[in-house]
């Protein structure tokens, strides 16, 4: 049986270390090989790169059932390649860490969105200092478009893995064609949660806040363990949208399944 790959890019700092660990938890409950990735701008830099990979690895405290690790490093530039590596190892998951908000911005700058949108692989970001061991809840927020739903399929094979309970939580609508747009959205994502046996709960938030602001709040009331959200938009613009940052960068530290609605393929965890 061939094993899913998930790709982690490390750039030997600690939050590369937590991105890592957070890949082996996921790992454990399927059949899965981890793959740490490393850029490296040209061919001088290969060894020294792969030696650092390799203490890493052998210095990794493992239990049974982890999956296995090896390393690749790949000449190019981070904001294009880890997309590109991505593919060539036909991985089901990117796994990336951050610093947060601040740090996201300082490594990725301008150039944040066109690393997940660069390919169809989702991406898992992983904060600094996660504490998270399992998956109980999860919270996946949808709107009134038909590509927000993406994420519906993703988020339950995920809590199927971990028989974890999946919150989808849209806005509550004041106007009435758009309240009966989202009532048949949840019936849709109700009736399927149903048929595969996934614990849910479907909750309209309402209030005079943000969207984003209150499904963080949302989720820090249910103590959740991960966001997961479809990233969609018609111009690819030199940042995330502010939704998507915030639950990215959510000052919660919570994991957050992101994919590109656009490109994202039919094949998962």
């Amino acid at each position: 049986m061939s094993a899913n790959i998930y790709i982690v890019p490390h750039d030997f700092t600690s939050v590369g270390d937590e991105a890592l660990n957070y890949a082996t938890i996921l790992g454990r409950r399927k059949h899965t090989a981890i793959k740490l990735l490393h850029i490296v701008e040209d061919e001088s830099k290969i060894g020294e790169a792969k030696a650092k990979l390799e203490q890493i690895i052998a210095a990794k405290t493992r239990q049974e059932g982890d999956p296995e690790i090896t390393c690749v490093v790949a000449i190019g530039t981070i904001f294009e390649d880890i997309g590109r590596v991505a593919e060539e190892e036909d991985a089901r998951l990117i796994v990336m860490g951050t610093h947060g908000s601040k740090g996201m911005q300082k490594l990725f700058g301008s150039y944040a969105i066109k690393v997940i949108t660069s390919c169809d692989v989702p991406f898992m970001v992983v904060q600094e200092n996660l504490q998270i061991n399992s998956i109980q809840k999860i919270i996946c927020p949808i709107d009134l478009s038909k590509e927000s739903l993406q994420i519906i399929n993703y988020a339950a094979d995920l809590a199927l893995m971990f028989d974890a309970e999946v919150h989808i939580v849209g806005e509550k609508q004041t106007d009435e064609r758009l309240a009966q747009q989202i009532k048949i959205r949840i019936a849709l994502v109700k009736k399927e949660y149903e048929e595969k046996q996934v614990k849910n709960q479907i909750n309209l938030l309402s209030g005079n806040k943000s969207f984003h602001t209150k499904v963080v709040n949302y989720g820090k009331e249910v103590n959740a363990d991960m966001f997961a959200l479809a990233y969609h938009t018609e111009s690819l613009l030199p940042q995330f949208d502010r939704f998507a940052q915030t639950l990215i960068t959510n000052d919660l530290k919570l994991p957050c399944l992101i994919l590109n609605s656009e490109e994202v393929s039919n094949a998962y965890y």
